[in-house]
């Protein structure tokens, strides 16, 4: 059992709450943990419904870069554990709701980009920020939320898009105080829940398969990419100035 994430399933809703202070950064470990509890949930004839939450200052800040940069042979494990975790999301047999709040960052775009309806606080903000952390990925979650250009510009800088500058990208559902977050999400899970299981579950499937190109295989070719960056001593100056709290020097 993780100690980086609850869930309970209540009435066909499965809530999925991640909290790992301080701010929701996962190890390879515990990925692969979230993409089985994920699984799980979906496989359950329970359960109609997937909600995912957090706990604390932040949705989630991705990978625990503080693991990286002490076992930086591990990049392969994250590497798999992101893939699953993302996959087990985007192909849920039931729908999944996100609700987020606070920073969505690395992985946390990942899980967001990979599910069906978003919900965001008002304090909600986006961000891509792996080249300023040696590696890639991502992106591909990313353009399920903004247009190609867009998602360009925040990787390339890094820079962070706010919930009300996100909102007219028209991804996420509604924008609410942090407060009524939870209540709001799941006021739509109820929705979702009341249908016939079956004819949900159909739908789920239905839908994956009318999208454009395939998101395993687009963030697939990301990782490889992933790699290849973690071959340069780039890529371990930024990892190592992240830990010091200072500005990579190239």
């Amino acid at each position: 059992m993780s100690t980086a994430f609850t869930t309970q399933i209540e009435n066909g809703i499965a809530e999925l709450v991640i909290a790992k202070p301080p701010v929701n950064a996962l190890d390879s470990r515990e990925w692969f943990e979230l993409a089985e509890g994920i699984e799980s949930l979906g496989r359950n004839p329970e359960v109609r419904v997937v909600l995912i939450r957090a706990e604390g200052r932040g949705f989630c800040a991705g990978v625990d870069i503080k693991e990286l940069d002490q076992h930086p042979e591990r990049i392969v494990a994250v590497n798999g554990g992101n893939y699953a975790t993302f996959k087990a999301v985007h192909r849920c047999e039931v729908p999944v709701i996100v609700a987020v709040h606070g920073f969505v960052l690395g992985g946390g775009i990942g899980i967001t980009g990979a599910a069906d309806i978003v919900f965001a606080s008002e304090c909600a903000t986006f961000a891509l920020p792996e080249v300023d952390r040696g590696a890639m990925g991502g992106g591909a979650h990313l353009q399920r939320l903004f247009p190609v250009q867009k998602v360009r510009q925040m990787f390339f800088t890094g820079e962070t898009v706010t919930a009300q500058e996100a909102d007219r990208y028209n991804f996420i559902e509604a924008i609410v105080p942090k407060e009524q977050l939870r209540e709001t999400a799941l006021a739509t899970a109820a929705k979702i829940a009341a249908k016939s299981p079956a004819m949900i579950r159909i739908a789920k499937e239905a839908l994956n398969g009318i999208e454009d190109g395939n998101l395993e295989d687009k963030y697939r070719w990301e990782q490889g990419f992933t790699l290849q960056a973690y071959t340069s001593p780039d890529s371990a100056e930024t990892r190592r100035a992240f830990v010091e709290k200072r500005d990579a020097s190239f």
